[in-house]
């Protein structure tokens, strides 16, 4: 409350200030001068759009100090920081966030669903990003990145879930980066129970850099390598082996749907569909009765190109052949676990175009809920 009442007190004086100026330019008091008429621009004149020209410069300044009272983004390195309750960990360089599953952030069993626990993962990562002091005006981007026009696009992302989180339960997430290759970086998490300890989930990820005008991958410059190298850590959340490689679907596939478009609030920051939503529309072509009775311990996504608002998209996903199984037969599968390949692609006249491709893992659900009904 008190930094609400901050924030609108340091707008209300910085408002009234430029009325104040505005207010001045406007009663200057200008000597006159005689006027001839051979064409040539007064004296008045001059003086008056000299004055006028003013304006937009103090208006430009208004609107900064506007942002950056709202905004107010860490230009040097935070330990703590109180409002999200995070704190800088680890050698000064793992972040570590308590966060509390909502009501909003359930589904109809009132544990947290998967797009709410992939949410959180992205907000602590940007978070961390904050309070390194190396946050530009972008999208988890450095200042090195934003003088060099570029972005972060995750390319492959992996979660383990060993049990979801349940409506109002307190979790103390982790995360950390650590390098990928020459041009990579990887991003990992870990969730936990802040009253037991237990883990819930574990994550990785790989982010690669794409340039904003040309739509390309880049090589990482040294300058954000530098800025970017003294936060990295050798520990993984996942030991990864070889990944499988994925099959493409297509529409020859068990389950699917073509008929999906990202609406203006499924944009992020960067203007394209965030990663969150592609996770959505995978399991759009999930059969009820599947999903009333398994949960998703596992998925894998590699992701392929970027999607706009103006896609149309096709969702495909397929069992394994050794789960194939008829709807009647699912409750024979208790204790085993189901495995399915996805496939999100667009749909053009001419050809389809991959964006993402992925692989599920299902567990029978627990007989009891988490609370009574």
């Amino acid at each position: 409350m008190a930094s609400a009442f901050v924030s609108y007190h340091a707008c209300y004086n910085i408002s009234y200030s430029l009325a104040k100026d505005i207010h001045y330019l406007s009663k200057l008091k200008l000597p006159k001068f005689n006027i001839r008429g051979n064409g040539s621009t007064s004296a008045v004149t001059k003086i008056r759009a000299s004055t006028v020209s003013t304006v937009p410069h103090v208006i430009e300044n208004v609107d900064m100090d506007l942002k950056q009272t709202r905004q107010n983004i860490p230009t040097t390195k935070q330990f703590v920081d109180p409002h999200r309750q995070g704190s800088i960990i680890e050698n000064g360089v793992r972040y570590r966030q308590l966060v509390v599953i909502r009501s909003y952030e359930v589904g109809p069993d009132k544990t947290a669903t998967l797009e709410s626990i992939l949410n959180l993962l992205q907000e602590t990562a940007l978070n961390h990003v904050w309070m390194s002091g190396l946050l530009g005006d972008g999208f988890g981007a450095t200042h090195g990145m934003v003088r060099n026009d570029l972005m972060w696009v995750v390319s492959r992302l992996q979660l383990q879930v060993e049990d979801y989180p349940i409506w109002g339960e307190v979790l103390q997430l982790d995360t950390w980066v650590g390098a990928s290759g020459k041009n990579g970086m990887r991003r990992d998490w870990e969730l936990r129970s802040q009253a037991t300890g237990v883990v819930f989930a574990r994550a990785t990820s790989t982010w690669v850099m794409m340039n904003k005008r040309t739509r390309r991958l880049s090589k990482m410059p040294d300058e954000v390598r530098a800025e970017l190298s003294p936060w990295f850590i050798e520990k993984q959340a996942i030991m990864e082996d070889t990944p499988e490689k994925m099959k493409k679907l297509d529409d020859t596939a068990k389950h699917g749907t073509s008929s999906l478009k990202a609406k203006r609030s499924d944009l992020d920051m960067n203007h394209h569909v965030n990663n969150v939503k592609y996770v959505g529309w995978m399991l759009e072509t999930m059969p009820d009765e599947f999903m009333e009775q398994y949960q998703l311990c596992n998925i894998i996504l590699e992701y392929r190109k970027e999607c706009g608002s103006s896609d149309i998209v096709q969702s495909l996903s397929e069992p394994d052949e050794e789960n194939r199984t008829t709807d009647e037969s699912l409750r024979s599968l208790n204790g085993m676990q189901i495995k399915y390949t996805h496939l999100l692609q667009t749909k053009g006249e001419v050809k389809n175009e991959e964006i993402v491709r992925g692989r599920t893992t299902w567990r029978k659900k627990h007989s009891k809920m988490p609370f009574p009904m």
